[in-house]
């Protein structure tokens, strides 16, 4: 049960943070200030979920190297290629939020 809270959360979580850029350029471009307050929620929910999915991927690393103490090598270089990955997502998304004039 609270498994699917977590996804429908990450998933709605998400959805606005795709949303938000392109709704405060969109404010912007009618000269409101609305679109940069969008932008800056966009931003903080990015980085939000860059923080728990970066949480989910040591978490789950963590609990497969006590399961597996000799993958951990392989398991730490899977994690840190994810996390970075995760990283660069995120940080796209809070430039793209500030970035918004």
């Amino acid at each position: 049960m609270m498994t699917k809270l977590i996804t429908k959360s990450t998933l709605l979580a998400a959805a606005v943070m795709a949303a938000a850029p392109s709704l405060a350029m969109a404010q912007e471009a009618a000269g409101s200030s609305v679109g940069k307050g969008l932008a800056v929620i966009g931003a903080g929910l990015a980085l939000i979920g860059g923080g728990l999915g970066i949480g989910l991927v040591g978490k789950g690393a963590v609990e497969s190297i006590a399961r597996q103490p000799e993958a951990a090598g392989k398991i730490q270089i899977n994690m840190i290629l994810a996390a970075a990955l995760i990283e660069g997502a995120t940080l796209f998304a809070v430039f793209a939020g500030f970035g918004a004039k």
